[in-house]
């Protein structure tokens, strides 16, 4: 059964949640499709940005609890439902999220898991697992707590309450909050300005700055350094630096 909605708009590959009967909440089936999708996007050359959303209603309401409900903990282990989400962080080009509507437990994980987020004015984002008597799973307790620092994490986390796109923009967990109907297509623009970058240097710019998610500040220095020299070894970097000299625009090719 087929659960996502797939277009190009140019350079960027648009992927739609569209289990909007449900909305769109993650079960297994979901999930390793929407992996593969993404995967298979970072693969095509002349695809250069993601663009993932969901439905009006809902960019994904969190986890289907129907198939965890009557889960013992040794079925749970051996599942292992979330070893599939490490293989988002795996996906080197740009992913931004689209975010209408509700964005709750794996939801907003799933949202917090992309690079960039755009919200709707009227998106709601939380983690409510507390509420039944569960925690995140897919990477909530560790997003959290790296963007808003301890005190604010465990108050979200504890509490279970959502917060508006409004809060959430000053809480900087998502980029921007524009109009409802406009989210999808401000998402495909930001996508297209990324399309004219050259897609090593994202690359390399998005490895340093997860690992220095990770790692103490000397071993992302180092990182970061030895990215930064290895992209004088692409064709980009060479026609950036001239363009720049001969007062001109690049042309980017991924080389």
């Amino acid at each position: 059964m087929a659960y996502l909605s797939i277009h190009d708009d140019g350079p960027v590959r648009v992927i739609r949640i569209a289990r909007d009967e449900r909305l769109n909440a993650l079960n297994l089936e979901l999930v390793d499709e929407l992996v593969a999708a993404l995967e298979a996007a970072d693969a095509e050359e002349q695809v250069r940005a993601i663009v993932l959303t969901g439905g009006d209603k809902a960019f994904a309401a969190g986890a289907d609890i129907a198939e965890m409900a009557e889960a013992s903990a040794v079925e749970m282990k051996l599942r292992d439902q979330f070893r599939v989400w490490d293989r988002i962080r795996g996906v080197h080009k740009p992913v931004i999220a689209a975010v209408r509507g509700f964005a709750l437990g794996g939801g907003c994980e799933l949202a917090l898991a992309c690079d960039l987020v755009i919200a709707g004015e009227r998106a709601k984002f939380g983690q409510p697992e507390v509420k039944l008597g569960l925690m995140p799973g897919a990477g909530g307790t560790q997003w959290l707590a790296r963007r808003l620092g301890k005190a604010r994490a465990l108050e979200l986390l504890w509490l279970g309450e959502p917060i508006s796109a409004q809060e959430a923009l000053a809480l900087g967990l998502v980029n921007r909050v524009v109009p409802d109907d406009a989210c999808v297509q401000a998402a495909v623009d930001l996508g297209k300005r990324l399309a004219e970058m050259p897609p090593v240097a994202l690359r390399c710019i998005k490895e340093a700055v997860y690992q220095a998610m990770d790692t103490a500040l000397a071993d992302g220095l180092e990182a970061e350094r030895n990215l930064f020299y290895l992209l004088f070894a692409t064709e980009d970097a060479r026609e950036g630096m001239r363009a720049f000299m001969e007062r001109r625009k690049p042309t980017f090719r991924g080389r």
